[in-house]
């Protein structure tokens, strides 16, 4: 069975998964999604809702997406990121809607033969989707004020 796209973006590659919608993210699901004979290495981002931002005390975020074009956006990311590292399979899920603090944001899972392909191209595929998915976040702070949030550049030591 290959994995398709959920929403109307229509099938993605065999060797991918993208998803953006409400539903909680499992990542033991996402794992064995990508667990397969020929991998050596899966490798598993989860971005996490946590209790600060520049400062704040956070209390919720967020997120709003325009889902069926966010899904072909990854899609190409991950299409992308095969192009420059071997890798059996790659799944990226982004929740919508309110989530709390410690609650997962996104998954990104990769399964290579060879671990330095699997981080390599997982790093990739978090970086290009923040940068470029039509994915919000607004924040909730815990004195109440709401406000959106512009993403910042990767940390030192990411991919510009």
């Amino acid at each position: 069975m290959s994995p398709t796209a959920i929403g109307d973006a229509g099938p993605v590659a065999p060797f991918a998964h993208t998803h953006v919608g409400p539903d909680p993210i499992d990542p033991a699901h996402q794992y064995a999604r990508a667990r397969v004979d020929a991998a050596g290495a899966v490798v598993q981002f989860l971005g996490t809702v946590r209790n600060h931002n520049n400062d704040a005390a956070v209390a919720s975020l967020e997120y709003e997406a325009y889902p069926e074009m966010a899904e072909k956006t990854i899609a190409r990311i991950i299409e992308e990121a095969r192009s420059r590292w071997p890798f059996e399979f790659a799944a990226a899920v982004h929740r919508t809607g309110r989530l709390d603090v410690g609650d997962i944001a996104v998954c990104i899972t990769v399964s290579s033969a060879h671990r330095v392909e699997a981080f390599a191209a997982c790093r990739h595929i978090m970086d290009r989707l923040k940068a470029t998915a039509p994915i919000w976040k607004r924040e909730t702070l815990t004195s109440g004020t709401r406000r959106w949030v512009e993403e910042e550049p990767p940390h030192a030591g990411g991919e510009g």
